[in-house]
């Protein structure tokens, strides 16, 4: 199996704006040519598009409007992971050696139809994600005395971090006495807790070893993948304090990698809502089952900014079909040493979380430079 390897990114700044989503699409598509040297529309084999919307043969529409043939182009629709189940597909075509170049390229607008899962009947009235999370947060509380005061603590340090990035949806902070007492939506969530649906995009550049140093001197590796779909229906789940499916691929994505969670400098945890993170870090095994409240909170403190350097969903903003490859592009861009104000020091290897629909499916991956 060859190596494959990150050689470009774009992204456009995440807003409530209404842009169509194929302008959305190659507005991100344009600095992966500017970036990567030597790079013509004809070097790329695959296209392969991310969204919830109901297009119709986007893949092949962006890739006209990208000027790009490709061999191999469709569009991949997981709620809120298909980002980077996006990525693994490429991975898997370019790995295998069915191509050498992927596009890999993600949008979504604010009024996306993956917001809401009417599938599930088990939600009965309840289908908007803010109950599943006020689930979620419930057994969390009750098993770890979790509090509302820690939930805090993830927004404000996700909202701080997202300042310094350009990119994303929200341009101020918010102080802890502003989540507590920002609008309660049930029992335990408030608006603040929420990450907010919006219009983006972002685009990734994959190559295999035989040809990426062509794009780039320094490439970041994909070294790991775990992927793991549990059911459909989140009441399938056995403990809604944990989330199954994202310790199962973490687990495979370690092996793969043949690393550990000692080894990961830094990540992007899928912050959906407050307690998503807690619970990430927790089934990541970056920390001990209990232990994540403590963790976040230290993190506040310290304005350690390892876990969620570019804000998080909760700072950045969350368009569906962009998130999960916005989340790899900053850990592409930590790993090359080019994220600015957000730099972790040191970083060598990196991990991406991206779940979706209460965690009934989860995607991890592992990234070094």
């Amino acid at each position: 199996m060859r190596r494959v390897g990150i050689a470009s990114s774009g992204l456009t700044k995440f807003t409530k704006n209404e842009i169509p989503l194929e302008s959305l699409m190659v507005s991100s598509i344009k600095p992966i040519f500017d970036n990567a040297r030597n790079l013509t529309q004809k070097d790329i084999d695959v296209v392969l598009t991310s969204t919830n919307a109901n297009e119709k043969y986007l893949a092949n529409i962006v890739s006209e409007l990208s000027g790009i043939s490709p061999k191999i182009s469709h569009s991949v629709e997981s709620l809120c992971n298909s980002g980077t189940n996006c990525i693994v597909s490429a991975f898997a075509y370019i790995s295998s050696g069915l191509a050498d170049v992927a596009l890999v390229v993600g949008a979504e607008r604010s009024n996306s139809p993956g917001l809401v899962f009417g599938w599930d009947k088990s939600r009965g009235q309840y289908k908007h994600p803010i109950y599943w999370s006020s689930l979620f947060t419930g057994a969390h509380m009750r098993k770890y005395g979790t509090t509302m005061d820690d939930l805090a603590h993830v927004s404000v340090k996700n909202h701080h971090n997202a300042l310094d990035n350009p990119y994303s949806y929200f341009e101020r902070s918010y102080s802890f006495e502003d989540v507590m007492q920002s609008k309660s939506l049930t029992d335990n969530i408030r608006l603040l807790d929420c990450s907010m649906s919006c219009s983006g995009a972002a685009s990734i550049l994959l190559a295999s070893e035989n040809i990426i140093r062509k794009f780039t001197e320094d490439p970041v590796w994909i070294k790991g993948i775990g992927q793991k779909s549990i059911s459909a229906g989140f009441t399938k789940n056995n403990d809604l304090s944990s989330m199954e499916s994202t310790s199962l691929a973490s687990s495979d994505a370690y092996m793969m990698s043949h690393s550990s969670p000692s080894d990961i400098d830094v990540a992007e945890l899928h912050d959906a809502f407050s307690i998503c993170e807690i619970m990430a870090l927790e089934d990541l095994k970056l920390v001990e089952r209990g232990q994540g409240s403590t963790y976040v909170k230290n993190l506040y403190e310290t304005n350690d900014k390892k876990i969620n350097p570019r804000g998080g969903l909760i700072g950045t903003g969350h368009p569906l079909g962009a998130t999960g490859i916005a989340q790899t592009i900053e850990m592409y861009q930590q790993l090359k040493g080019t994220s600015g104000k957000r730099q972790v020091d040191g970083a060598k290897t990196a991990l991406v979380h991206n779940m979706s629909a209460a965690a009934t499916s989860s995607t991890v991956l592992i990234l070094q430079s």
